[in-house]
C-alpha cells in the first residue's frame, strides 16, 4: 500500500513538472514567434541609440617628449526629430546657447528626418553651455575627444590623420590605430516610463590606449622641412623630399616631403600632399646609386680604389644604345675607381659592372635592402621597382650600375648609406623609439670596404661634384645625383637632383638625403640644388652639439664665426650669479630648460629652434617670482 502511494506521488510530481515545462515552452513560443514583431516594435520604441565610444586616443611624442598628436575635449550634439514633433522650442534654446549653431542651421539638419540626427560634432563648449544643453528636452550631448596636431604641418605626412570618429586613416595613426584608440565602451540611450532618455554606459575592462614615442627630433624636423621648402620654392620645383637617419641605430631623426598639409584642416589640403612620398613613391636614384656598384666591386675583389678604367672619351656603345656621361661635354679617358665616383662617370661605372656581372651586383644590392620594403612603421611603403631576373642584358646592367632602370625610395637610400657610414652594418630604419628593443644589425660589407667607400665619398665632396656640401672644419662624405625622371608615356622628362651624405669621424654618425623633383629653373644639378639643403641641416646638427671641439677636424680660431655659434650654444655656462638673469640667446630648448631649472626660474617658451630673444634681458635682477620668456626660431648658418 505504501509503495502504491509513493508511486502516485512520483507520478503527480512528474506530471506537475511536465505541465510547468509545457507552460514555459508555450510562453517562449508565444514570445519568440507569435508576439515577436510586437515585442521588437515595443523595444525599438524604447531604444534610442547604441554606439561604441573609444577613450582619448593615445598621444604621440617626439624623442624628447614634445607632443606631436594630442586630444582636446569637445562635444557632439544630437536629437531625435520625431520625438520633438512640431515643438521647436528646444531647437530655439539650443541656438541661443550655441551661437555658432543657428536656428536656421538646425532646421536644415533635421529637415526630412525622424530618427537619430547629429546637430553638431566635435565642437568646443564651456561648462555653462554644457550644463544648459543637458537641461534642454530632446537634445542630447556627448563628450568626445578630438585629435589635434599642435605643430600643424610638422611631420604631418608621417603622422597621418584620423576621421570624424577618431579612427586612424593614414600614416602612423593608421598603422597603430588599434593600439592608439584602445578598447571602447558601449553607450545606450533608452526611454524610461516617462519617455525621458536614460544613458547607460558599459565599462572597458582592458588597458589604456598606447602612447607612442617616436625617434623624430621635432626641432631638427622643423629645420629640415624649412630647408626643403626654401629650395623647392626657390627653384620652382614640383616637390621635394628629405630624411635624416642615425646611422648606428637606424632611428629616423627627421623625414618630410614638400608641399605638405595641416591635418587640423584636412579639407583644405590636396590629397597628393598628404602622403609621405619619401616612403611611398619610388624614383630612379641616378648617380647616388653608383657607390653600390663600387661597393660590390670592392667586396668581390673585382677592383680596388686605384684600379683604372678607360672611359672611352665619353662615348660607349652598348647594344644599340650609346652611353654618355651625365655632362655630355666630358670626355674622360683613364679614371681610377675613386675618380669614377669623384667625377660621376657613367661609362666608368658601366665597365665596372661588366666586370662584376649582374648576379654579383644583384647580390650586393639585395644586401643593401633594394627591391624590398625596409619595414619602417608608416603605411604605404613601396619596395621600389627592381629587376628580379637572375640575369639581365648588357644595356640593362649598364643602366642599373649608374642608377637608371631601378627605382628606390628615399628611406631605402637612407638605410643603405647608413650601412656605409656605420662601418658596414645594415640596420632596418625605424621611427618608433623603443630602448627596450635591440636593433637588428647585419654585416653586409667589410669595415675596410666601408672605410674605402667613405674616403671615396669624401673626395667626391672635396674635389668632385659635391663641393656645395662642404662644411668648415668637418669632413663630409657624399654623392650628388642629377637623375633623369621617367615620363608618364615612356622616356624621360625633367630631372630629380639629389645629394646624400654624412660627416665622418663623429661620435654619432648620421646620414642626410635630400632631393628636389623637377626644378623649373635653369639649374637642375644635384650640387646646385640638393647639396645646399644637406649643408643647412648638417650645419645645424653639427654646430648645436656641445662636443664641437672633439668632433671637428681642427679647433676653430677664437673669434671665428663658428666659435661664436659654439659660444652661444655654451651659454648655459655663462651665468655668473643666482641673482642675475643669464643669457639664453643661442640655446636650444633642451639646454634652456636645463639652465632654467638650474637657476630655479619659470620658463615660458614660444617657437622652435634656438633662442633669438628673451625677456627680461640678460643681467636683469632675478627673483623667485621672475618668469623668463624665450622666443625660438630656426638658426641660420651662412
Amino acid at each position: 500500500m505504501e509503495n502504491k502511494d509513493l508511486k502516485h506521488r512520483i507520478y503527480f510530481t512528474l506530471g506537475m513538472f511536465l505541465l510547468a515545462f509545457t507552460l514555459i515552452l508555450a510562453k517562449a513560443l508565444k514570445l519568440q514567434v507569435v508576439d515577436k514583431k510586437e515585442l521588437i516594435s515595443r523595444s525599438k520604441s524604447q531604444f534610442i541609440r547604441e554606439r561604441k565610444v573609444y577613450p582619448k586616443r593615445g598621444n604621440i611624442y617626439d624623442r624628447n617628449k614634445n607632443p606631436l598628436a594630442l586630444n582636446i575635449q569637445t562635444y557632439s550634439i544630437f536629437t531625435i526629430p520625431k520625438n520633438l514633433k512640431a515643438d521647436k522650442t528646444s531647437y530655439k534654446k539650443l541656438a541661443k546657447t550655441v551661437p555658432a549653431l543657428t536656428y536656421g542651421k538646425i532646421i536644415k539638419k533635421i529637415k526630412g528626418r525622424e530618427r537619430y540626427t547629429w546637430l553638431a560634432r566635435k565642437i568646443s563648449l564651456s561648462k555653462e553651455q554644457v550644463k544648459t544643453i543637458k537641461e534642454i528636452p530632446g537634445i542630447y550631448i556627448e563628450a568626445v575627444p578630438k585629435r589635434i596636431y599642435p605643430n600643424h604641418e610638422l611631420f604631418s605626412q608621417a603622422l597621418g590623420f584620423v576621421g570624424i570618429d577618431n579612427i586612424g586613416l593614414a600614416g602612423i595613426e593608421y598603422s597603430f590605430d588599434k593600439e592608439l584608440k584602445g578598447e571602447p565602451r558601449t553607450i545606450r540611450y533608452v526611454k524610461d516610463a516617462k519617455g525621458r532618455a536614460i544613458k547607460m554606459q558599459s565599462s572597458s575592462l582592458k588597458g589604456k590606449p598606447l602612447e607612442l614615442n617616436l625617434t623624430i627630433d621635432k626641432e631638427l624636423q622643423a629645420i629640415a622641412e624649412k630647408a626643403l621648402k626654401d629650395s623647392v620654392e626657390k627653384f620652382q620645383a614640383k616637390k621635394g623630399g628629405i630624411g635624416v637617419i642615425d646611422a648606428t641605430t637606424g632611428e629616423i631623426l627627421a623625414m618630410a616631403n614638400y608641399p605638405t598639409y595641416d591635418p587640423n584642416v584636412l579639407k583644405k589640403s590636396e590629397r597628393d600632399f598628404r602622403k609621405l612620398s619619401f616612403v611611398s613613391d619610388p624614383f630612379e636614384p641616378g648617380s647616388t646609386f653608383k657607390v653600390f656598384t663600387v661597393a660590390s666591386a670592392l667586396e668581390n675583389k673585382i677592383a680596388r680604389i686605384d684600379t683604372n678604367y678607360y672611359c672611352e672619351r665619353g662615348y660607349l656603345k652598348v647594344e644599340d644604345h650609346v652611353i654618355t656621361e651625365a655632362e655630355s661635354h666630358k670626355n674622360y679617358e683613364w679614371l681610377s675607381v675613386e675618380e669614377i665616383i669623384m667625377y660621376s662617370s657613367n661609362i666608368g661605372t658601366t665597365k665596372m659592372a661588366f666586370d662584376l656581372t649582374y648576379p654579383r651586383l644583384n647580390e650586393t644590392l639585395r644586401e643593401f635592402g633594394f627591391g624590398k620594403k625596409t619595414g619602417i612603421e608608416v603605411s604605404g611603403e613601396s619596395r621600389g621597382i627592381y629587376n628580379d631576373n637572375e640575369n639581365v642584358s648588357p644595356l640593362t646592367l649598364s643602366n642599373i650600375s649608374f642608377g637608371q632602370g631601378v627605382a628606390v625610395t628615399g628611406v631605402q637610400m637612407l638605410a643603405a648609406y647608413a650601412a656605409i657610414a656605420n662601418g658596414g652594418y645594415y640596420i632596418p630604419p625605424t621611427i618608433i623609439k623603443d630602448e627596450s628593443k635591440e636593433r637588428k644589425r647585419t654585416r653586409i660589407i667589410d669595415k675596410s670596404t666601408a672605410d674605402q667607400l667613405t674616403s671615396i665619398l669624401v673626395k667626391a665632396v672635396e674635389d668632385g661634384t659635391g663641393g656645395n656640401a662642404k662644411i668648415p672644419y668637418f669632413k663630409i662624405a657624399g654623392k650628388t645625383s642629377t637623375a633623369q625622371k621617367a615620363g608618364k608615356n615612356g622616356g624621360y622628362e625633367g630631372y630629380i637632383p639629389g645629394f646624400i651624405g654624412y660627416p665622418v669621424n663623429i661620435k654619432k654618425p648620421f646620414v642626410i638625403f635630400a632631393y628636389v623633383d623637377e626644378p623649373g629653373s635653369k639649374k637642375y644639378y644635384g650640387n646646385q640644388i640638393a647639396a645646399p639643403i644637406f649643408k643647412k641641416v648638417a650645419e645645424y646638427m653639427l654646430y648645436k652639439t656641445k662636443e664641437f671641439d672633439q668632433m671637428a677636424i681642427k679647433k676653430p680660431k677664437i673669434g671665428s664665426d663658428i666659435d661664436k655659434v659654439r659660444f652661444k650654444q655654451s651659454a648655459a655656462r655663462r651665468f655668473t650669479s643666482a641673482e642675475v638673469v643669464p643669457d639664453f640667446i643661442g640655446l636650444d630648448k633642451k639646454s634652456s630648460m636645463k639652465l632654467g631649472k638650474k637657476i630655479k626660474a619659470k620658463i615660458k617658451s614660444a617657437g622652435i629652434g634656438v633662442v633669438k630673444s628673451q625677456t627680461p634681458a640678460p643681467g636683469s635682477v632675478l627673483t623667485k617670482d621672475t618668469e623668463i620668456s624665450l622666443n625660438y626660431s630656426p638658426p641660420v648658418y651662412e
